[in-house]
């Protein structure tokens, strides 16, 4: 299986060409093996590109623009959907490849086909539970009830605690209303 991209080495659309330096980049990164397929240089290419993109993959113009990807004949997508596939770790699946042993891809495959997580990953989602279980018990030693705090302030922080005589109503002040002040003047 072949990777095929479809290219446009005369392009005047800098986004034409930044899309395409995406793809190929990306590409070149990962070591998958890809073959540069030129659409301006050879006319072949041009026609067996447009004549194998899927009509309901086609743009309204009807012309697909570069870069296409195929895997051998079968029809990948276009630069919106590889792109679409890398933001969700899926370029392998998108590609029609296996992912490399110990990619996210690779990982998240395993995931969905077993519907379970592989055993080498049990132990960090342990730890993480473990971590969890640490932190919810943190919290709680820190939370003080605002009862409890009002309390310790009052109290006098000397080891001696002096008992506070009773208040009576008469030493209590009263807060005083704009309506008191107003009588007092007068």
């Amino acid at each position: 299986m072949v990777i095929k991209v479809f290219i446009a080495s005369q392009s005047g659309s800098t986004a034409i060409k930044k899309k395409q330096q995406d793809v190929l980049g990306f590409l070149e990164a990962n070591k998958i093996e890809f073959k540069e397929m030129d659409i301006a240089a050879n006319e072949d290419n041009r026609k067996w590109m447009r004549e194998n993109v899927p009509g309901e993959k086609r743009p309204q113009n009807g012309i697909p623009l570069p870069p296409q990807i195929f895997n051998d004949e079968l029809y990948c997508g276009d630069f919106e959907a590889f792109f679409n596939a890398k933001e969700d770790n899926g370029v392998y699946a998108f590609l029609g490849l296996a992912p490399p042993p110990g990619s996210k891809e690779a990982h998240q495959a395993a995931i969905i086909q077993n519907g379970e997580v592989p055993e080498s990953d049990k132990g960090d989602l342990e730890n993480i539970g473990e971590n969890e279980a640490e932190k919810d018990e943190e919290s709680v030693h820190q939370t003080v009830e605002p009862e409890e705090a009002a309390k310790e302030e009052e109290q006098p922080e000397s080891e001696e605690k002096e008992e506070a005589e009773p208040v009576t109503e008469d030493e209590e002040e009263q807060p005083v209303t704009e309506d008191e002040d107003e009588v007092d003047e007068s």
